[in-house]
């Protein structure tokens, strides 16, 4: 039977491969946003433990957490909680970089661990005196280097000196003294999120619960998962792909009915030859559902190919590409991939049912 659907999809080429365009283009949109969604969930682990921090204390129920908004004088209460060895205040500057978009700009206290952990490979920290550090990845791109100057939200600032630390957010953004910081994002005494340090004996999932009964209007966030459906962008790709994958099945599906349909009808008299010759009507059936298969099997391959070279597109047309990075996993390929057989499946029930409705005696009557 195998050989069988081949011969009948490749004897009217072009219907097939409109029909697999259409499933393919549903299957790429599905594949391209579970890479971008997931590359978001992984990357979000370095966003959460900036400077190494084991939690993230942002502002509860903001639309997302960049635009966190905490009072400074929260810093020394956390400290004063038995489970946190240390907190830092952190000032997150996003688009002030307008040679890259993307990179972000991360105002520290010069004293917090946060910038005692950076690594300097040129040059050293920033001072208040209009310098700042660059991280390596963001040097490079920008071919900067120590006695470089970088514009920040209109101002240009001289590089102190080029780091690494290890962790995508920071070594593809910039660094500024807190207060230099603050001023240009018009944030005096705030900070957007204050990374905190545990003690080593203490369990995050306890000190998240204890800080968030401790403090009011903060959300504590320990790991890429929370901080993935924190924000309403991250809930909204979710939501998105959800919808999209329903639209994909329901259209596809549509699509190949109608050329089964078709397809049926044409071969009226090829099928009912097959019923004459003692091919069951589950058997005829079955190879209509084959062929409906076939089809969406072809647009799943044209869309998982499409899909992965969509997700990098759409990370460059966004602008984030600096941190983050499509997730191409084999599960990711496999939920394309089940949405097409499943639009091949659904596509080809009508049509078989109508096959095994159909008399052989007619079906050769209206073939002659």
């Amino acid at each position: 039977m195998p050989e069988l659907i081949v011969n009948n999809l490749v004897r009217r080429i072009g219907r097939t491969l409109l029909t697999a365009l259409g499933v393919g283009l549903g299957v790429a949109t599905i594949v391209a946003l579970l890479s971008v969604s997931d590359g978001l969930t992984q990357t979000a682990a370095g966003f959460i433990h900036l400077g190494g921090s084991d939690l993230g204390v942002f502002q509860a129920n903001v639309s997302d957490p960049t635009v966190s908004r905490l009072p400074t004088t929260l810093v020394p209460r956390l400290e004063h909680d038995s489970d946190v060895a240390a907190a830092t205040p952190l000032v997150l500057l996003v688009g002030r970089v307008p040679a890259d978009a993307s990179a972000f700009v991360f105002g520290a206290d010069p004293r917090g661990f946060f910038a005692r952990r950076l690594v300097f490979a040129d040059g050293g920290s920033p001072s208040p005196a209009g310098t700042i550090a660059i991280g390596d990845g963001l040097a490079g791109r920008l071919k900067l280097h120590a006695g470089s100057s970088l514009i920040v939200a209109g101002r240009r600032l001289t590089v102190s000196g080029i780091y690494h630390s290890g962790i995508p957010y920071e070594d593809e953004g910039a660094v500024l003294p807190l207060a230099r910081a603050q001023s240009i994002g018009d944030l005096a005494g705030e900070a957007t999120t204050i990374a905190v340090e545990l003690q080593p004996d203490s369990s995050a999932a306890a000190a998240q619960r204890t800080l968030e009964r401790q403090f009011q209007g903060i959300q504590v966030i320990a790991d890429p998962g929370e901080a993935a459906r924190a924000g309403a962008n991250g809930a909204l790709i979710h939501n998105a792909t959800l919808v999209i994958v329903i639209i994909a099945i329901v259209l596809g599906a549509i699509s190949v009915t109608n050329t089964m349909a078709m397809s049926v009808l044409e071969r009226q008299g090829e099928l009912a030859l097959l019923s004459t010759v003692g091919w069951s009507a589950p058997r005829v059936a079955a190879l209509v559902i084959g062929e409906g298969i076939g089809v969406s099997l072809l647009g799943a391959a044209i869309g998982l190919v499409f899909g992965v070279l969509g997700s990098l597109l759409l990370i460059k047309l966004m602008g984030v590409g600096a941190y983050v990075s499509p997730s191409i996993t084999a599960w990711g390929l496999g939920r394309g991939l089940l949405v097409g057989i499943s639009i091949g499946v659904l596509g080809g029930l009508w049509p078989a049912w109508h096959v095994t409705r159909m008399a052989p005696l007619r079906g050769l009557s209206r073939a002659a």
